[in-house]
Formats: C-alpha cells, structure tokens, sequence
C-alpha cells in the first residue's frame, strides 16, 4: 500500500458559511405554511428570482378556499375561477406557459404552471425575471411551486379539525352568495330577454343582435353557477369511483382482494370535505387491515340516507386490529373532525368490522359561541356588522368611526380567524351563530 492510499480519504464539503441560506430559509417558510398563508410564503421565496405584481393558486383540494392569493389588491380581489379554469385548459402538461391571459377582468402578462397529480394551478401576473445569470432560476421556479403544490395535498389530507369546520363553512357561504346573485341577475336578464322578444319593438336587428348577447350572458352565469357548486360538491358515485382508483395501485400488489360495493347513482352530492375526509378514513383503514395477518379480502360499501354518508369496511382477517390502535385513533379523529362517528365490531377469529357514519350539512352552533377567538368588544362589534352583509362604509356610520379603523378591525379579524377575505370570515361568523 503507498503512501498516498495510507492516509485516510476525506470528504469534501461545503462551508457552512457557503451554503445558501435564503433559499434554504425559503424552502422551509413554503413547507411549513398553513394553507391560508402558503401563497404569500410561495410569492416571498420567490422573490429573489422572478418579481411580480400578484401570484394565484387554484386548487380543488381546498374545496373552501379553491383561490389562495398574494400581491396587488386590484388582482386578487377580482381575479375568477372562470378566468383560472379557462388558462388551466390550455396547458397540457407541467411545462410553464408565458404568454398573455385574462386575469383580473383584462388581458395580463402571465406565467402559468400547473401541477400534474392534483391539476394545481399557479399563475404569476407580470413576470420579472431577476438579473442574477442564474440559468437554473426556472427550475427553481418549477421546484418551489411543486413543494408548495405537494404541502397543499398533504395538509388538506391531514386537516385538522377547525380547518375542516371552517373549510366547510366558507364553501357553503359561496354557494349562498353564488345563488343569490344567480337568481337576482337571472330574473333581470330573463325580463330583459322576454322585453326584446316582444313584437312591440321596432328595429328587428337591433332586437335580434341584443336577444343573442343577452341569452349568451344567461347562459354564462349558470355556468359560473354550476362551476361554483361544482368545486364544493362531489356527485357520490364520482368521489367513490376516485376512492377505486385511488385504492387499486395499493391493493393491485398486494394478493388481497378488494370488493366495492358502490353507493346509490341517486345519492345525494358530497360536500368536498366530506368527500376528501371520507377517501382519506377509507384508505387509512384499508391499510390498517392489510398489515394483519391472514387478510384476504377486504370489502368497502358506501350508502346515502339523505342526511349522512355511511361507511363500512370489512376485513376476513382473524381479528387482530385493536380499536384502540394509533392508526384507528388518528382516523376517529378525523371522523369527529366533521361531527361524524366511527365505530370498530372485532370479533377474534372473524375479521374487524368498521362503520363510518359522515354528515352532509354542517350542524347548527350556538349562538355567539365565539369565545375562543378572544376578540376585543369592537373587533366582535365589526364581526357582527360584516356576519349582516354591512359594506365598511355602513359600518363605519353605525359605529361612529372611519372608514380606515373599520379597516384596521377588519384585517385583525382576519389574522385572530385566520382567514383571508370577507367571504371566508362571514362564513365562520355565521357558522358559529352570528347574524
């Protein structure tokens, strides 16, 4: 043996000194956002590397808050789900999409990516590179959007039980809203349309000309209706078809035998929490049941009566899933999250039985149960003007004040709620008794 192979080799490494902090920092503040904070950790970190006036996500993970936002007011607060559900379509695969777009009710200059396992959507307005002579600053792009897409997955599917509750009551608000401004600008175009239709009117081309624009406008706004419902519902026997092939590539290598017992084509839709919730516990007990010994079959059945969705999953094991397991006590928890019930038959010998029961609406609170939010008296007084549909100028009068400290309550509302627009806080306000 020489010399030189005689001395132990040493491994080369960086400086800590050299290693670059900022991103590193950033990585973590993305992986480490709650979902109502993740678009403003995403804008943050990537700051450094691409400016920007607003940065949007659009994913149906979050069926409560589909839009999560940071930058320019003027963007996000106008920015649609139609308009995001149009620039989604164009895009094919991962690749970023530059180009122009319409964004905020006009065109835009825009990055658009999109997120293959969840169809994640993130859209950058007005788009500035940093001059740094960074060539890996796309991918670096492309990796942090990825991380923040993934964290948003894994959040939603381990949800905690307050953010269930007010997810569910920030999609049902929507509907509320959607449906009213539905109806109200439905009656005015119908009225308008039966107005133009009538023979009493003159000019036959202008008549015809505004009968097409109007009945087009008709249309749209359904649309937008539909769309609406669409991303806080899931038909019953679309989410369980999901449940099938999200259990086929678990159970496809396994030698057991997966039985589905499908619910009802006429069952009533999901709430998307319910949806989410109801996969999530399934899988979790699928997985329970397959690390027993001697688990050959395992059959899942669901069924609506109307009210709830009911679950049983069975196994032909020998009965050695203990209720009491950390795996089923996570899943219970999850359960109550959404006020629903789980319950475990097992009978040594003959397999665990377990009967999930999830409600559909959201149960009714007690008036003014509020005390958790540790409020100031005018901080609940504001939250009380806004759970009546009061515009801040309106609540400014009543209370005596301006404009700017209504404002000022309203945003610590929103920090002490933890939600992020108007919408969102009404939503919990009226879910915990405030009208």
């Amino acid at each position: 043996m020489s010399a030189a192979t005689d001395q132990p080799t040493k491994a080369s490494t960086m400086p800590v000194s050299d290693l670059p902090w900022p991103l590193l920092h950033s990585v973590a503040a993305v992986a480490d956002a709650p979902p109502t904070q993740i678009a403003e950790r995403l804008r943050d970190a990537l700051l450094p590397y691409l400016g920007s006036s607003a940065l949007v996500i659009f994913t149906e993970d979050c069926t409560g808050r589909p839009q999560k936002k940071a930058g320019a007011e003027e963007i996000i607060s106008r920015v649609s789900i139609a308009e995001l559900d149009t620039l989604r379509a164009t895009l094919s695969d991962e690749t970023p999409w530059f180009g122009e777009a319409e964004l905020a009710g006009r065109p835009r200059a825009a990055l658009a990516l999109k997120h293959a396992s969840s169809q994640a959507l993130l859209v950058i307005t007005d788009p500035q590179p940093a001059d740094t002579g960074n060539n890996a600053e796309p991918e670096l792009v492309r990796y942090l959007w990825n991380l923040a897409a993934k964290r948003i997955q894994e959040k939603v599917a381990d949800a905690p039980p307050s953010y269930l509750l007010e997810s569910r009551a920030a999609s049902a608000e929507r509907i509320r809203v959607t449906a009213e401004l539905t109806d109200l600008h439905s009656t005015t175009l119908e009225t308008l349309l039966a107005a133009l239709r009538s023979s009493q009117l003159d000019n036959a081309v202008a008549r015809t000309t505004v009968t097409d624009l109007t009945a087009k406008a008709l249309v749209k706004l359904r649309t937008l209706s539909d769309r609406t419902t669409d991303l806080v519902e899931e038909p019953v026997a679309k989410a369980f078809e999901r449940l099938r092939e999200d259990l086929r590539p678990l159970t496809g290598y396994s030698g057991i035998e997966a039985e589905f017992i499908e619910p009802p084509l006429n069952g009533r839709a999901l709430p998307g929490e319910v949806a989410h919730a109801a996969r999530a516990v399934v899988r979790g007990l699928v997985l329970a049941m397959m690390e027993q010994p001697e688990v050959s079959r395992i059959r899942t059945q669901w069924d609506c009566d109307g009210e709830n969705l009911l679950i049983n999953v069975r196994d032909d094991g020998r009965g050695a899933l203990a209720a009491d397991a950390p795996s089923i006590s996570r899943l219970d928890r999850r359960v109550q999250a959404l006020t629903g019930q789980l319950r475990m038959d097992v009978m040594p010998g003959w397999g665990a039985d377990v009967f999930v029961s999830l409600p559909l609406d959201l149960p009714t609170r007690p008036a003014g149960d509020v005390a958790g939010w540790n409020l100031a008296a005018r901080e609940l007084e504001v939250l009380q003007h806004l759970a009546a549909g009061n515009r801040n100028r309106t609540i400014a009068s009543a209370m005596g004040i301006s404009e700017n400290t209504v404002k000022f309550h309203v945003r610590n509302l929103f920090k002490k709620l933890e939600v992020g627009s108007r919408t969102e806080a009404i939503a919990l306000a009226h879910n915990h008794g405030l009208r």
